[in-house]
């Protein structure tokens, strides 16, 4: 099978880890196992609080998956602005609420200046506990794929 084509060879299934991967890196052709690759289903727990802005276009933020917020301090709004839906094609990224909000505590997500989310530029609110959203971008905008309330 040397010289199959990727989608002529059979698919794996029940991989262990220790299965050798090739893989390019660099222009060279190298080998792996799966248990050396890093899950990139990276989760962060963050604090939001009343007059607090965060810009989420941070390489901080690059990996992270699922955001977990919890609310700190008195009631108001905290804004979180998305990544760059240009530089994030194909990014999927989940927010969720946890037990500490009330109605009068106010989590803004809203796209990046001149971008928009469902076609908007204006916040998606999340204010009770345990509501959530998930969002991709196409490389032009955020979309809402799904909501939890």
């Amino acid at each position: 099978m040397a010289n199959s084509k990727i989608s002529a060879l059979p698919i794996a299934t029940g991989i262990q880890g220790d299965e050798i991967l090739p893989l390019v890196q660099g222009g060279e052709t190298k080998q792996s196992t799966a248990s050396k690759f890093k899950n990139y289903f990276v989760s962060t727990d963050i604090i939001a609080e009343a007059g607090v802005d965060i810009d989420l276009n941070n390489s901080v933020y690059d990996n992270t998956f699922m955001f977990k917020i919890s609310w700190t301090g008195g009631n108001g709004t905290a804004v979180y602005t998305l990544p760059d839906a240009v530089a994030h094609a194909n990014r999927k990224i989940r927010f969720i609420s946890d037990s500490t909000f009330s109605s009068s505590d106010h989590f803004d997500i809203i796209p990046a200046s001149g971008q928009t989310l469902d076609g908007n530029s204006s916040q998606y609110r999340i204010n009770k506990n345990y509501e959530g959203i998930a969002i991709w971008s196409d490389g032009i905008e955020w979309f809402i794929i799904q909501k939890k309330a």
